[in-house]
């Protein structure tokens, strides 16, 4: 089997540049767990630069063409294909309860969503690296106060440092996508426990950016928030203005309101 076929409705775009697939692999620290977690590897550009490092190298995959390559391209890969759907795979009949780490070449149309479901599992998953579009993988790092701070960004900062490392051309790709992409890397905070009630949280943030443009007064008025509180000064700003701390603070005087 020569090569694979890039699937569009799978958002397939395979790299072609092997030494941004090494800069990739090389984002990882490595500390803290030993097993890894590739995502959507395709014909395993990034995979080989992560066998070749001190920890348990496994790949999910949806595509069989591609999962048929990694076996028989791969035989260190041997009993750590997964030809799942990450979306909905249950990690942990791999995983169990252990520590690892998230990293790969993101399919651009899933890609919000693989960051929402590594979330979930944010308890067994202390670094998280890989490449995104350019605008996602920006608006996860942003900071409060532009139009691309957002849900993402807010939700991934509270768990996570982000740091945005450098942008990729369309022209290492095959076939080449219509926009720039970009790499980031999440270390998740020594403490990442949330002083509030982390389901309101969620709520909180997620309501507010419905109606950016808004202030929290008139955005959050789904809520139900009693009238004194309603006149907190915080209120009178719009959820772009706040950063992750003062999301939790929102979130803690929305709690001693009685929400």
């Amino acid at each position: 089997m020569e090569k694979v076929t890039a699937k569009k409705h799978l958002g397939q775009h395979f790299l072609k540049d092997e030494s941004i697939a090494k800069d990739i692999a090389d984002t990882l620290n490595l500390e803290g767990y030993d097993d890894v977690l590739e995502i959507g590897p395709g014909m395993g550009v990034l995979t080989k630069y992560l066998l070749d490092k001190p920890v348990n190298t496994y790949v999910i995959e949806i595509d069989t063409e591609s999962v048929t390559y990694l076996d028989q391209n791969y035989p260190k890969l041997k009993d750590r294909i997964i030809s799942k759907d990450f979306l909905k795979y249950n990690i942990n009949e791999i995983f169990e309860g252990k520590q690892f780490a998230i990293i790969g070449n993101f399919p651009y149309n899933i890609s919000t969503q693989i960051v929402f479901r590594a979330l979930e599992y944010r308890d067994q998953i202390p670094e998280f690296a890989g490449m995104f579009q350019k605008e996602v993988a920006q608006r996860i790092c942003e900071k409060k106060g532009t139009k691309a701070y957002g849900i993402l960004s807010v939700l991934v900062q509270a768990f996570y440092d982000a740091e945005y490392l450098f942008t990729v051309d369309e022209n290492v790709f095959i076939p080449p996508p219509k926009v720039k992409s970009g790499v980031l890397r999440l270390r998740r905070k020594k403490d990442y426990s949330l002083p509030c009630g982390e389901k309101l949280f969620f709520t909180v943030v997620k309501t507010a950016f419905q109606q950016r443009r808004k202030t929290l007064r008139n955005s959050l008025k789904t809520l139900n928030l009693s009238d004194s509180l309603r006149e907190d000064e915080i209120f009178n700003l719009r959820p772009e203005q706040l950063n992750v701390e003062q999301f939790i603070a929102l979130t803690q005087k929305i709690e001693a309101d009685g929400v």
